[in-house]
């Protein structure tokens, strides 16, 4: 016996809330550069101490410098940390603002989510 079939929906079509496919494949590398634990760590440590030179950064996750640069460098190509040279050593950041906007985008907010650098302009 075949299940009757219904030809009126039962649900109404998702059409708002939805980003569109370029959306989401940009989003997709950024989170595909957070695959990895060591990195998802590296962000934590930048952000919790808002400036990381390299040379502070193999130690906490105990890996060697040439796999922490690595990991780093997936990480300034996606986007979510910026890197700045000073002399023979690189100094890393979080950078809150596609940070943010990944946050926004996913939670399909219509607001930006505010980084701490916008609290401190609201305070002044």
């Amino acid at each position: 016996m075949t299940p009757a079939t219904n030809s009126t929906s039962c649900c109404t079509p998702i059409t708002d809330g939805t980003i569109d496919l370029d959306t989401a494949g940009d989003m997709a590398l950024r989170f595909k550069a957070l695959g990895d634990p060591a990195r998802v760590r590296l962000v934590n440590l930048i952000a919790s101490n808002r400036e990381m030179c390299v040379c502070e950064l193999t130690e906490p996750l105990g890996l060697s410098q040439p796999t922490v640069s690595h990991h780093l460098k997936v990480l300034v190509s996606a986007g979510l940390i910026e890197r700045e040279q000073r002399g023979k050593w690189a100094y890393f950041t979080i950078n809150e603002g596609e940070l943010g906007h990944l946050a926004h985008a996913l939670l399909n907010e219509t607001q930006p989510v505010a980084t701490p650098a916008d609290d401190a302009l609201s305070v002044a």
